[in-house]
């Protein structure tokens, strides 16, 4: 299938003629590609275990509003990824399917924009090539089969572009605009940076001002300021769907709780974040140097040859190209500012990136240095897989080494992929070599999201953490504590859990777990990092190991574990708790 749709593609390129049935079966493609493997796997870290049980708790208590984990509020990401998990877990009755639906279906709607507005700005042929270079870039596809939040909002900021550059260069029609605000609101009320679509803004105004006698749309139509001003109003209109209930809520509560929610969401995980970031710190140029040349081939390759294109595009005063360029351009530098960085947060540029490289590929992929790189970037990769299988089943010690650190031999999977991507450069050595990338990326994901899944789903879960406990204490009204503890525990654990608070210094959450042990009563277990256990609180000998998980050694205490007298402070450390629904996944 593959093959066919690269084919038709240079057909596509040739002839300025309609492919309706190409677009079909690329777009059957991209479902295969990005559905694949959904349901074979289980949430996995950093985010994806928090986003499935903040959701799953939504749908258990029916408290929707105010995110929560175990029965304390999460403050960090405003509600909408999470309420769309917990509809598809409401509708389907299962975290496994419902926690990737979300992502998988506004890649999805990312792509048809591309392809849509593609098309209205050229032709059927860009929009096939726009579509398919958004569809085999690396970071999509990543981020498409993933549950963080980064997927659904490059979807609203695409919603948002698409219905500016439906205004600014298509029709002149208000609705657009209006729409386009409109999602940018829902956006913010996804994740912060929502609003990105207004700077397109700017590159317009400029365009309007350097070439004011080409035709961007100009019609006949209202041009007041107000008009242009309500476009701001339709924006806080979406966001106040959420802002002004939560507001009204937080105040009619006299709950310090969901205050201290309020204030965090408002203020500390927006300007704080971005002005003054306390995570993720990395150099202004980090994007350039370290995320673009991987997380965007094979467009990344392509940009000795497409810059040139767009400079004569701009000299030529081309607003297709000037508008949203100039707009990937500031989305760049608006991520660049700020301290904390990370490599997905530039996502949605890479859609509209697709969208002013499509014109110009046609040619590149003619030019046999472009072809020759990408080709060789292939090679690199496939033969640096097989080299890992071998490595691992020759059991060299760099080998055995990461063997012992992770926990588990995925050396014959590395093997096999590595074989069948070799494989692949190899068909396309003596053909058009630019086939080689959607080749191996099909590979890549077919095989990870397949085998991959079923391989790493015991190592980046607490499954066998749980089934050692449950193997030493056999109880299943025994209620556990966790300390400095991740949301994937919460998520698999089969017993009721306490924990004291998600940030509470680990001397407090140790002081608080003492206490909680102390007080006595029926199967009551803290669960926490061996690295954590003090000898003058716990007894050496009563200390009961079950396992690794996440690179950490788990052990179980019981209050036989405890020692006579512990150091730390009394603690009025507030305790939250979950009582888990049967089964989990």
């Amino acid at each position: 299938m593959v093959n066919a749709i690269m084919d038709q593609m240079i057909s596509a390129m040739k002839h300025r003629t309609k492919h309706s049935h190409f677009t079909f079966w690329l777009f059957l493609l991209a479902s295969v590609l990005i559905f694949i493997g959904l349901g074979l796997r289980d949430p996995w870290p950093a985010d994806e275990p928090r986003f499935a049980q903040v959701a799953k708790e939504m749908v258990e208590t029916g408290q929707w509003f105010f995110p929560a984990r175990a029965g304390e509020f999460y403050p960090d990401k405003p509600p909408v990824f999470m309420w769309s998990i917990a509809f598809f877990f409401a509708l389907f009755g299962s975290i496994k399917v419902a926690f990737l639906l979300p992502s998988a279906l506004c890649s999805l709607l990312t792509l048809f924009l591309v392809y849509d507005i593609s098309k209205r700005l050229w032709s059927t042929k860009e929009a096939l090539i726009a579509t398919s270079l958004l569809l085999f870039s690396f970071q999509f596809l990543l981020q498409a089969k993933t549950a963080q939040i980064d997927a659904m909002v490059c979807c609203w900021i695409t919603v948002g572009c698409y219905g500016l550059l439906r205004f600014f260069l298509i029709g002149r029609q208000w609705r657009w605009y209006y729409l386009a605000f409109f999602f940018m609101g829902i956006g913010v009320i996804t994740k912060g940076v929502g609003f990105l679509p207004i700077l397109m803004l700017l590159p317009y105004l400029i365009h309007r001002r350097v070439w004011p006698r080409q035709n961007i749309a100009e019609k006949h139509t209202q041009n007041s300021v107000l008009s242009w001003i309500a476009g701001g109003l339709v924006m806080l209109l979406a966001i106040s769907l959420w802002f002004v209930p939560m507001l009204i809520l937080v105040e009619n509560s006299n709950d310090h709780s969901l205050a201290l929610y309020r204030d965090n969401i408002l203020l500390r995980q927006t300007v704080t974040r971005y002005a003054d970031s306390w995570d993720h710190i990395k150099p202004f140029w980090y994007y350039l140097v370290e995320v673009i040349p991987l997380f965007w081939l094979p467009i990344s390759i392509a940009l000795p040859w497409l810059i040139p294109f767009w400079y004569r595009a701009i000299k030529k005063g081309d607003a297709r190209i000037f508008v949203p360029l100039g707009w990937i351009v500031l989305v760049l530098l608006f991520f660049s500012l700020s301290p904390g960085k990370r490599g997905v947060y530039i996502l949605p540029a890479l859609p509209m990136l697709a969208l002013v490289s499509a014109p110009y590929f046609g040619s590149i992929i003619n030019k046999k240095v472009f072809c020759w790189l990408l080709w060789g970037c292939v090679f690199l990769l496939s033969a640096g897989l097989l080299g890992v299988g071998f490595s691992g089943i020759a059991e060299a010690s760099f080998a055995l080494k990461l063997e012992e650190k992770f926990g588990f031999s995925p050396w014959m999977f590395f093997l096999v992929t590595g074989g069948l991507t070799c494989l692949v450069t190899a068909i396309t050595f003596r053909g058009k070599r630019w086939k080689v990338w959607p080749f191996f990326l099909c590979t890549l994901w077919g095989m990870y999201a397949t085998w991959g899944y079923i391989l790493l789903e015991d190592v980046k879960t607490p499954k066998s953490v749980f089934e050692n406990i449950d193997k030493e204490i056999g109880q299943h009204d025994a209620t556990i504590a966790l300390v400095d503890f991740s949301e994937q525990f919460i998520l698999f654990s089969p017993y009721p859990i306490i924990h004291f608070g998600y940030h509470t210094h680990i001397d407090e959450q140790l002081s608080a777990a003492y206490q909680w042990l102390e007080m006595g009563g029926k199967g009551r277990y803290l669960l926490m990092d061996a690295q954590y256990v003090r000898n003058d609180c716990f007894k050496e000998d009563m200390i009961t190991s079950v396992g690794y998980a996440h690179r950490v050694h788990w052990v179980l205490l019981s209050p036989k574990a405890l020692t006579e007298a512990c150091p730390l402070p009394k603690t009025t450390t507030e305790i939250f708790s979950y009582i888990p629904d049967r089964p989990k996944t």
